[in-house]
């Protein structure tokens, strides 16, 4: 696993054994696994935001938009 985002609203972990990415709304509770063509769109669509607008508030919303009715809510046991 890595951690290859970080905000205060997001985080986003890597795991290339499964080839695939996990996107936490820290501010939501929610969780989201990508893998397989769904992973694979993902990546492609970050490295589609140019450079100069990669900032936190231009990542995070592209995040939200990726939670937003395909996140889990994070529960805890």
């Amino acid at each position: 696993m890595n951690v290859i985002y970080s905000s205060e609203h997001f985080c986003v972990l890597a795991y290339p054994a499964h080839q695939g990415f996990e996107l936490l709304d820290k501010a939501m509770m929610r969780t989201l696994f990508l893998y397989g063509p769904s992973a694979h769109h993902f990546y492609h669509a970050m490295e589609e935001i140019p450079i100069a607008e990669r900032d936190y508030a231009t990542i995070d919303a592209f995040l939200d938009g990726y939670c937003d009715g395909s996140a889990q809510p994070i529960v805890f046991h």
